[in-house]
């Protein structure tokens, strides 16, 4: 009866990642957004359990891309490692923070709930309201920025010619960043909903390189938070092997989709279901505190 349950379990949850990471590129949005919001309002596992898994989920598929960003030079490591110094220290103590919630109160996990609702509405504001520039006008170069060099460059075949751009407004930032990991760490989440808009909007980095660097960043920051919850215990193979090989195959199928889907309507429909995810979650924290 037990390997019949494992059984189950890990078929739900394969076929669940599977139509989250279908989804989840055509829609432009990493899959931890989706799978940490839903499995916390719908699976009956422990949040530590499902943070944990959506933090190697996302490290999974920064992985597999990162390293060709990198060798046809869209995503810029002159602009992450000063970045990464910062953010992976947030995105560890976010991860110490997260589980000292769920494991230091009674209802701790009710708690993390609610904030996950919250924090799911935030993110549909910042999806509904940031509008990605393709070539963003050049933005204010501080010293540090001129000193190290935070600059880049790429072939863009559409345009032919090679395209070079200067990241600024480093301090602002820099700021938002230790925010952006922080969170990731709590939570579980990837964080290119937060990282993308960062480079592009603050620090003008034209968006096709934003949207890479994202993905190297993602891959440093869910690597350190992850080995905290690898050392807490809250990484569950009964949770992460399928999620991770359902999320992979998902994501390589909506990335053949994503070119001839219609990607406002999948934008709106991810949106639909992360709104809906916090109330869910919202609901049911509120419900475990006993405010209702």
């Amino acid at each position: 009866m037990g390997s019949l349950y494992m059984l189950q379990w890990i078929t739900i949850l394969f076929f669940f990642t599977l139509v989250i990471g279908v989804i989840a590129p055509i829609g432009g949005v990493g899959g931890g957004v989706l799978f940490v919001p839903l499995a916390v309002a719908f699976l009956p596992f422990n949040v530590d359990f499902i943070r944990g898994a959506g933090l190697l989920m996302a490290l999974t598929s920064s992985l597999s891309s990162s390293p060709l960003f990198v060798t046809k030079g869209l995503a810029n490591l002159r602009i992450v490692v000063p970045i990464a110094l910062v953010s992976i220290i947030t995105s560890i103590c976010g991860s110490l923070v997260g589980l000292w919630l769920t494991n230091s109160f009674p209802r701790g996990d009710s708690y993390f709930s609610i904030f996950l609702g919250i924090l799911l509405i935030f993110i549909f504001i910042v999806m509904l309201t940031s509008r990605d520039v393709e070539y963003p006008s050049e933005r204010p170069v501080g010293s540090f920025a001129a000193k190290f060099g935070l600059q880049g460059g790429w072939f863009e075949p559409s345009l032919n010619r090679t395209v070079d751009y200067h990241a600024g407004n480093f301090t602002y930032a820099l700021l938002c960043f230790s925010a952006v990991g922080f969170i990731a760490g709590m939570f579980g989440l990837g964080a290119g909903w937060a990282s993308v808009p960062v480079f592009n909007l603050v620090m003008g980095v034209p968006i096709k390189a934003a949207v890479t660097t994202s993905m190297a960043l993602i891959t440093l920051n869910s690597a350190a938070a992850s080995w905290v919850y690898i050392a807490r215990g809250a990484v569950l193979p009964l949770i992460c092997i399928p999620s991770v090989l359902g999320m992979s195959i998902g994501a390589r199928i909506g990335a053949r989709l994503a070119v001839k889907a219609k990607s406002r309507f999948i934008t709106g429909l991810v949106m639909a279901v992360m709104l809906f995810a916090a109330a869910v979650d919202i609901y049911k924290g509120i419900r475990g505190v006993g405010l209702l």
